[in-house]
């Protein structure tokens, strides 16, 4: 019998792994800013074509603003924690599923793989 579980994905930190998480962290960012000051653009182009924007359109464009700045918020902390974590620590990158096959008599535990360790983008270890 063929089963679909979770297989979680770990990163282990190094050098190059840690330089390619700034960089997209920092990407992510930019990318989060850029949208804010779009927002922000368009609602001054709808305030200058309405003398009155309504409350509601005015509080959707506060929320989406919010909630990029939060997750500004959370990549700027996870770029502090990143510079804090010493190379060889282990990350989870994602998760995925995986197909085992399994048969009766088979011991639970040890068949069926729960993680993968990758270190720059090589398959070191299946636990």
């Amino acid at each position: 019998m063929d089963i679909i579980h979770k297989v979680t994905v770990k990163q282990i930190l190094t050098e190059t792994s840690k330089g390619r998480l700034v960089t997209r962290y920092q990407e992510q960012a930019a990318q989060l800013a850029k949208e804010c000051d779009q927002l922000r653009f368009e609602m001054k182009k709808i305030e200058r074509a309405k003398k009155y924007p309504s409350e509601k359109l005015r509080q959707h464009f506060d929320k989406e603003l919010d909630e990029r700045a939060e997750k500004i918020k959370l990549l700027d902390f996870q770029l502090d924690q990143l510079d804090l974590l010493p190379l060889g620590s282990e990350l989870k990158e994602k998760e995925v599923q995986g197909i085992s096959r399994v048969q009766v008599g088979d011991n639970w535990n040890d068949e069926i793989p729960r993680t993968i360790i990758i270190e720059d983008g090589i398959i070191k270890e299946i636990r």
